[in-house]
């Protein structure tokens, strides 16, 4: 290993272990954010309230020293809340944009599915191109740039569902879930003594994480990789349970979180587990069972699980890629 790459693994190991500072018992959901930093992604955090989704997102903001805004969205959040706007001024006798909320490079996009349709699709631009268009003009939004929802996915009552294409543009969809007793009992502990988050201090600059995104893109993959993950995308268009399939992009997603993961693992070539160990996070919430499978309780990550179980892995025998599946139903490896 080079001295290059045990520079960039001590940084992205250096970022996760000060995000555990704030955060209890979370390395999975922990590392799955990351993985979405280094690849450019931007992250969905669904679960219920109180179970520390606002506060990992703030860990992250906080261990990389760059710029960082939240919006809290309610049904009266105007989409130029969040683009910006432009307004005349009188002085220079020119119209001047006034930045929105959506000009840092960590954006907490907080409860999202409270706010209307139509600011919901203020973020659509952004999240694709990096750019804004504020009556006819276009901005871009400072490097790097991520986008991090939370949404509670249990009450329904005043909200407004993410439309497909505003899910397919969530590089991954994260569920925190509750923490252990054990876990809790630490987290009690923690806040006793503070506020976790107020002790967190940056170990990484917005640079160094453009550099991190950079290498995540020389990772090789073969072109029988590619296939499979075209296979695994294919499988989800056909399959009698699922009525909208994983979208092309999400295919690209799947490679660039394969390509993080083998980083992260310091190798410079992509593995068909690491395929099958992002999965599920990158794909379930890009598709839509049919009502019958909802109706019989079936969840996406299970339908999921079976096509991955199902089709040939490249250089992996049977037992191997159900012992693969199996482990990355449980988390990463």
């Amino acid at each position: 290993m080079d001295e290059i790459m045990k520079q960039a693994l001590k940084l992205v190991d250096g970022i996760i272990t000060n995000m555990e500072k704030a955060i209890v018992g979370k390395r999975r959901s922990i590392e799955l954010t990351v993985l979405s930093l280094l690849s450019r992604g931007h992250v969905l955090l669904e679960d219920v309230p109180g179970v520390g989704k606002t506060s990992l997102v703030s860990a992250l903001a906080r261990s990389v020293d760059c710029s960082f805004s939240r919006i809290q969205f309610t049904p009266d959040i105007m989409p130029s809340d969040v683009t910006g706007f432009t307004m005349y001024n009188r002085k220079t006798g020119e119209f001047e944009y006034r930045p929105g909320a959506v000009m840092s490079q960590f954006l907490l996009a907080d409860e999202i599915n409270r706010t209307s349709a139509k600011t919901q699709a203020s973020l659509l631009e952004v999240m694709q191109e990096n750019q804004v268009t504020v009556d006819g003009q276009t901005y871009a939004v400072p490097q790097p740039f991520m986008v991090i929802a939370t949404q509670n996915p249990i009450e329904y009552l005043g909200t407004y569902p993410l439309p497909e294409a505003q899910m397919d543009r969530f590089f991954m969809r994260i569920s925190l879930g509750y923490p252990s007793k054990e876990q809790e009992q630490k987290m009690l502990a923690m806040h006793a003594e503070g506020a976790p988050l107020d002790q967190l201090s940056p170990v990484a600059t917005g640079r160094q994480i453009i550099e991190l995104q950079k290498l995540v893109t020389r990772v090789h993959t073969d072109e029988k990789l590619f296939a499979y993950i075209v296979d695994l995308a294919e499988a989800t268009r056909r399959h009698p349970q699922i009525e909208l399939g994983a979208s092309p992009r999400a295919s690209i997603a799947l490679h660039r979180a394969a390509q993080a993961l083998a980083f992260c693992e310091g190798r410079s070539f992509v593995l068909p587990g690491d395929v099958q160990a992002v999965f599920e996070p990158v794909v379930a919430h890009r598709i839509l069972l049919k009502r019958e499978a909802k109706i019989k309780g079936v969840l996406p990550q299970e339908v999921l699980g079976e096509i991955a179980a199902s089709l040939p892995a490249p250089g992996m025998d049977q037992a191997a890629q159900r012992r693969t599946a199996a482990e990355s139903a449980q988390g990463l490896r």
